[in-house]
């Protein structure tokens, strides 16, 4: 668990899962020698070797005007995933959630920056036989352009998400369909960042001094502040991605944000600063 401030919003980590992946995972053709020549950026704490990146699966809790809010709900448990890491897992993700302060039930928001798998899982847990909602006293956010998608596209290449995982929250009343630019409080707004998938947002944070965003999944490795035009292999629109990124990479820049990369390994959050040509990821 990690803590920040961003004026008087906290900001605190909860980690899923966090190790080594094939940089093929994430995108179809990296090039070695390009991670090998960011190397002194960055290691030791995003690349073992050119060959084998450093991710995490996580969620972030903002306390922001009284509310507690819950961005991205990761894999989740007991769910049925294609992908052998996910599947069927058996975390301690709510018991680290309540050792850090926040038992469920004390959850007032959900924001889901996406409807990918691994951004929804805990949305939902299995209790008797059927999904219910994890967090029974919040309301789940859900941009409305994502949820227009998802609910008519039939790909299931990653299980059946929406049925497990969305779905539930949308016929228990508690889902909020809500533009991609919907304020959350003075100091919290989503900022639409589409791409990765139709409806995509990050998560801004503004207090007093402190300026910060949540990225999701706009970026999933600290490589893509150099490499902006690699595109994700799981980005439904690579062009539209590949654009958003280049645009997030310049503001950051210019406004000296605090970003914290929704699947960035330890530490998480840094800084977008000016490297020749192009970016890297200070921390």
């Amino acid at each position: 668990m990690r803590e920040w401030r961003v004026g008087d919003v906290k900001v605190t980590r909860v980690v899923e899962t966090e190790g080594p992946m094939p940089a093929k995972f994430l995108f179809e053709d990296p090039d070695p020698a390009s991670i090998e020549s960011h190397s002194a950026w960055l290691r030791p704490h995003f690349v073992t070797t050119p060959e084998f990146f450093l991710g995490a699966v996580q969620a972030f809790v903002l306390e922001s005007d009284g509310r507690r809010i819950v961005v991205d709900t990761c894999v989740g448990n007991d769910k049925t995933r294609p992908n052998k890491a996910w599947h069927k897992l058996q975390g301690p993700f709510l018991r680290d959630l309540a050792a850090a302060g926040f038992p469920r039930e004390s959850i007032d928001l959900v924001v889901c920056t996406h409807l990918h798998v691994d951004h929804v899982g805990w949305n939902t847990m299995w209790v008797d036989g059927r999904w219910l909602p994890t967090f029974p006293n919040a309301r789940y956010l859900f941009g409305r352009r994502e949820w227009e998608y998802w609910s008519q596209e039939q790909d299931q290449r990653d299980g059946d998400v929406q049925g497990d995982s969305v779905r539930p929250i949308v016929d228990a009343g508690l889902a909020d369909l809500v533009e991609s630019d919907h304020r959350l409080s003075d100091e919290v707004w989503l900022e639409p960042t589409p791409g990765h998938t139709p409806g995509h947002v990050s998560v801004r944070l503004r207090s007093r001094d402190g300026n910060a965003v949540i990225t999701g999944d706009l970026m999933h490795h600290p490589v893509q502040c150099a490499e902006h035009q690699w595109a994700s292999r799981f980005d439904v629109d690579p062009e539209a991605a590949r654009r958003t990124r280049r645009g997030f990479l310049e503001r950051c820049e210019g406004d000296g944000s605090l970003v914290f990369g929704t699947h960035f390994a330890t530490p998480t959050a840094g800084r977008v600063v000016r490297n020749g040509a192009t970016w890297r990821f200070a921390v």
